[in-house]
């Protein structure tokens, strides 16, 4: 038994592990909202649904809670806006960078790898921003503290390769499938490694780096701050290693991250992004991937397939079972 204040029911602090079950039923009703516009050609929908489920769960969450990485401000995302206040009130102060629906095309298309994710931690713990895209490099336990965003690939796929004991040919490298990504997958490629090229998804590219048996050796590229940040989370709490950078991918986009006075040469580690070890990652599988299967239709109601992340628990897959409102 732990006795330690964070697990106290009357303490004022965080406590990601007392915290991590009802935060877990918002990204597990998020998922089962998408069900029905799985394959339905609609994004936008299968998105709202995913929004207003998360948000009513949320609501009932213990504590005072502030969304500081969401669906936008307020003007633009109705429900789960960043900045937006959630929790029952009565508890402790708690933030949130969230993804009620990663993937809205794979859902939108029944494309494998959907998911709906959040991560969450004390107060002034999770780094926002204004800027939208993020040039990241993360790696798992086994290669932490052998990366650097600055050094040049080849000198990164050999560092990698010799921290895992393998070639650089046995590496497989997680790269978004964008046309700002093409010199890099053809450069890799052409050093004898492998490109697992995803259309979407980072955070999922991201835990396949992160696990055992994931699959993959690193991911690389620029891809959403959002999930950069949200990746950062689990990130830490599974022992692996991130760089990142902003990576601005238009003049407005730039002058906003200039405008918050924040460096764009910075190299941001994984304690600039979130600055807790009292954090939590959630993740719901909406559509099926090799991690999380989508949510399953059984005679006692819809089953869902999450991963969980906390202090105490440092990888743990739950399966649930659910009623499918509406």
């Amino acid at each position: 038994m732990n006795d330690s204040p964070s697990q106290s029911p009357d303490s004022d602090a965080f406590g990601a592990d007392r915290l991590a079950l009802h935060l877990l039923g918002a990204t597990q009703a998020a998922a089962l909202a998408c069900v029905p516009w799985v394959g339905r050609g609609d994004k936008e929908a299968a998105d709202g649904a995913a929004v207003a489920a998360m948000r009513e769960v949320l609501g009932t969450v213990p504590g005072t809670g502030r969304v500081v990485i969401g669906e936008g401000e307020k003007d633009e995302a109705p429900m789960l806006f960043t900045g937006e206040e959630v929790g029952d009130g009565n508890g402790p102060a708690f933030e949130l960078a969230i993804d009620p629906l990663e993937g809205t095309d794979y859902c939108a298309s029944g494309l494998d790898g959907a998911i709906s994710v959040l991560a969450a931690g004390p107060r002034d713990s999770i780094w926002a921003t204004s800027g939208y895209y993020m040039d990241k490099l993360i790696v798992g336990p086994a290669a932490k503290g052998t990366i650097d965003i600055n050094a040049p690939v080849d000198q990164t796929l050999e560092r990698v390769a010799k921290a895992l004991g393998k070639e650089v040919s046995d590496l497989v490298v997680v790269v978004l499938d964008k046309p700002r990504h093409e010199e890099v997958i053809a450069h890799i490629r052409e050093k004898g490694a492998g490109v697992l090229a995803v259309p979407a998804g980072d955070v999922m590219g991201s835990l396949r780096v992160l696990l055992p048996d994931g699959g993959a050796d690193l991911a690389l590229g620029v891809g959403g701050t959002p999930e950069g940040v949200i990746t950062a989370c689990v990130t830490r709490l599974l022992g692996g290693d991130m760089q990142a950078k902003l990576a601005p991918q238009s003049d407005d986009e730039r002058s906003g991250i200039e405008a918050d006075g924040v460096d764009l040469d910075q190299v941001l580690t994984v304690e600039n992004l979130v600055s807790s070890d009292d954090c939590v990652f959630l993740a719901t599988g909406i559509t099926s991937n090799p991690l999380l299967p989508a949510p399953e239709e059984t005679p006692w109601g819809w089953r869902t397939h999450s991963f969980m992340v906390t202090p105490r628990h440092p990888g743990l897959f739950v399966r649930a079972l659910a009623r499918l409102q509406g």
